[in-house]
């Protein structure tokens, strides 16, 4: 199988590196080919994720299976184990993947990077200046949200964080050609110019408040993700501050799921509660004549809709 070069711009120091993202098929849709990803579900719900090769056998407490069993067999199918057991074979989501990947860092959750993407607005053919490579979660989310017409570009400071996030990356967005990686600090500028959206996953975004008010186009969004109220508190104050962003609004999202049953439905037993707050806000033109004051006023979040009975 060969190897396609991901695509790496110089840093800051004018550093070059060098990576290589081996090719893959699609792991969406069809039957299952040598080095898609399989996710094997067994009778009580758990979950193993697996990459496919014909010399492979998968083990497990309830027998063993030659990965050549699931090759060429359409997603969705049952396969037995040596020992009669059943287990459904699919594809993992990027969701999926994500809590099983390797990482070096924490990930962001699927229920995080669902609501980013959003909040962001990604769209197809998008401009994204990502900060915080970690382990590729985020960086792939954005690139399958900006498709091929669209560009993300990474900003990241440690080199030993890249190998395992593009092998992560190379596993879920095989097309590298839409990704930058520019080894250098965010914090210190962003050489981008007219960017849709900025994305920050570092423990000290207000210091690219400023360059993010040079870089993005007008209307543009930046989004922070950030774990701790300390940290949001300190944004959205140098964001207040700069009249050049307005909308600023800061969410965290719960996730809770249910138990349905034949004879009950209740809240499951665990939750993932907290994980970060979401922090955004839009690049506009600065009001004309606002002080800090009522540039805070205007800037924290929408206004409460009217009561239409009133």
């Amino acid at each position: 199988m060969g190897a396609t070069p991901c695509r790496f711009d110089s840093d800051l120091r004018h550093q070059k590196v060098s990576y290589k993202v081996i090719e893959k098929a699609k792991t969406t849709g069809g039957r299952f080919q040598e080095g898609d990803l399989a996710l094997l579900i067994d009778r009580k719900g758990r979950r193993y994720l697996l990459t496919l090769s014909m010399e492979s056998t998968f083990h497990t407490h309830v027998g063993t299976l030659p990965h050549k069993e699931i090759i060429g067999r359409e997603q969705g199918g049952w396969v037995h184990t040596s020992r009669g057991q059943s287990l459904l074979a699919v594809k993992p989501t990027l969701g999926d993947y994500v809590l099983a990947m390797p990482r070096g860092s924490q990930v962001i959750y699927p229920k995080d990077l669902g609501n980013i993407l959003m909040l962001a607005d990604i769209f197809p053919g998008a401009t994204v200046v990502e900060a915080g490579l970690g382990s590729g979660a985020l960086t792939s989310a954005l690139l399958r949200a900006v498709g091929e017409a669209g560009r993300v570009i990474t900003y990241e400071i440690r080199e030993d964080m890249v190998a395992r996030a593009m092998r992560n990356i190379s596993m879920l967005a095989p097309n590298a050609s839409s990704h930058t990686l520019n080894m250098g600090d965010v914090y210190e500028g962003i050489h981008e110019q007219d960017v849709d959206r900025i994305v920050l996953d570092v423990p000290e975004p207000w210091h690219v408040v400023s360059h993010a008010a040079q870089a993005l186009t007008m209307g543009g969004i930046f989004l922070s993700f950030l774990p701790t109220v300390l940290q949001i508190h300190r944004l959205v104050q140098a964001l207040t501050s700069d009249s050049r962003f307005q909308l600023i609004e800061t969410v965290e999202v719960l996730l809770r799921p249910w138990s349905v049953t034949q004879h009950s439905v209740r809240p499951a037993h665990r939750m993932v509660a907290h994980t970060g707050f979401i922090t955004t806000a839009r690049r506009c033109a600065p009001k004309a004549g606002a002080t800090s004051e009522t540039v805070a006023e205007t800037a924290n979040g929408r206004p409460e809709l009217e009561d239409q009975d009133e």
